[in-house]
């Protein structure tokens, strides 16, 4: 038979802390063929920017040649690069869509 040490009794407590996933921005690149209605459309319906800010935004692309539009997680961010190419896919543009870590 086993005992218990008394000075440890009641005192085990299990702790665990969980790191804060690591933030990826997803950038969209400006380029030649791909309409400024059509970022705006991703904009709004990928990463649910307003008319307003997706407009920005889109105007900050055609002007800087990139713009952040949204941070995330790995994953996330990685989904949303794989629907914007896909979209852009279809529609037979070369938008691009990358990701930094943040």
């Amino acid at each position: 038979m086993t005992s218990a040490d008394p000075k440890t009794k009641g005192k085990t407590t299990t702790k665990t802390q969980y790191d804060d996933p690591d933030m990826y921005k997803v950038i969209l690149h400006n380029d030649d063929y791909t309409t400024m209605e059509f970022v705006v459309e991703i904009l709004i319906n990928v990463f649910g920017k307003s008319l307003e800010k997706a407009t920005q935004i889109m105007l900050n692309i055609h002007n800087r040649g990139k713009e952040v539009c949204g941070i995330y997680p790995r994953q996330i961010a990685e989904t949303k690069i794989e629907i914007v190419h896909n979209l852009a896919g279809t529609k037979g543009f070369p938008l691009r869509s990358t990701m930094e870590k943040e």
